[in-house]
C-alpha cells in the first residue's frame, strides 16, 4: 500500500473538536482532512492511523483514503487562531492526510440500531485487534456519508508503541472482551463467528505491507543493523501474535 504524497496550499481551518487538532487543507486532489505531526500525540498517532487504516482496508472496512500531506513553514492559513501558527510551524515536513467526505455526518447513538450486526463485529473485531480505546458513545469515530459507514480517527490506537521497552508476552495476549464500553458491543453478536473469516485476511503478508506503508520518517528506530526496518518487523510481530489463538479480543462463542 503506497501512499500518495500531495502538497499543501494553504489551511482552510482547524478542527478544535479533539486534542489533535487536526486542519482542513487544500491541495492539488482536493481538500483533505490532515493530522499534524507536531500535536500532541505526536507521529505515533499519524503510525497507528495508517497501519489500522490498512487493516480496516483488509477486512473490507471503510476509512477514508489517506495521503502524505507535504506542509511547508508558512504556509497561507485562513484559520488565524495564534496556537495553530505555532503547531503549523511545528508541523513542517510530511503530515498524514484523509480525504474529505463532503456532506458526511457524525454517528450517533441513536444511529446504532441502523448497523447490520455483521459490519458491527468486524467493526469491534478490528477495534480489539488493534486495542483501539475509543469508539465509544462519546467518542463514536465513526461518519454516515452517502449511506455508508466510513471509520476515522484511530491516533489512540496501538498502545503498545508508546512504551516498546515495556512490550512483552502477557501484554500483547492480555485477555479483554472489545464489546465492553464499545457503541457497537450490543450489536456486535458474531464475533465468533467471523473471526477465523477476518483472521485469515490478515496473513502475515499482509501485516508487512500494511506496516511498509508507513514512512520511514515516523518510525521510532531500534538499535542495531536495519533500525527502521527491525521496528517494522516489531509492529508486525505484535500484531502477529495477537492474531494467534485462542485470540485474547474474541469472546468464546456463547460467551
Amino acid at each position: 500500500m503506497q501512499l500518495e504524497t500531495l502538497h499543501a496550499r494553504r489551511v482552510l481551518a482547524g478542527d478544535r473538536r479533539g486534542s489533535s487538532w487536526p486542519v482542513r487543507v487544500e491541495t492539488e486532489a482536493g481538500v483533505c482532512f490532515t493530522k499534524l505531526r507536531g500535536a500532541g500525540h505526536g507521529l505515533p498517532a499519524l503510525v497507528a492511523e495508517i497501519i489500522v487504516a490498512g487493516l480496516a482496508q483488509a477486512i473490507d472496512l471503510r476509512v477514508p483514503a489517506m495521503a502524505l500531506i507535504e506542509l511547508e513553514d508558512g504556509i497561507e492559513t485562513l484559520d488565524r487562531h495564534e496556537e495553530l501558527q505555532d503547531l503549523l510551524h511545528a508541523s513542517r515536513g510530511t503530515n498524514l492526510g484523509f480525504q474529505y467526505l463532503e456532506g458526511a455526518r457524525d454517528f450517533r447513538p441513536v444511529d446504532v440500531e441502523a448497523v447490520d450486526t455483521e459490519l458491527a463485529s468486524r467493526i469491534v473485531w478490528l477495534d480489539g485487534l488493534v486495542q483501539n480505546p475509543d469508539r465509544t458513545p462519546r467518542n463514536p469515530n465513526l461518519l454516515w456519508c452517502r449511506g455508508e459507514l466510513w471509520l476515522i480517527d484511530h491516533g489512540a490506537s496501538l498502545g503498545f508503541h508508546h512504551d516498546w521497552a515495556a512490550v512483552r508476552e502477557p501484554t500483547i495476549r492480555r485477555i479483554h472482551d472489545p464489546r465492553a464500553g464499545h457503541l457497537l458491543g450490543a450489536r456486535a453478536g458474531r464475533l465468533a463467528e467471523l473471526d477465523e473469516r477476518l483472521t485469515a485476511a490478515l496473513g502475515r503478508d499482509v501485516l508487512r505491507s500494511v506496516v511498509a506503508s508507513v514512512p520511514d520518517e515516523f518510525l521510532a528506530p531500534m538499535p542495531g543493523p536495519d533500525p527502521v526496518g527491525r521496528r517494522r518487523e516489531a509492529y508486525v510481530a505484535v500484531l502477529w501474535k495477537r492474531l494467534q489463538p485462542p485470540r485474547p479480543f474474541v469472546p468464546a462463542p456463547g460467551g
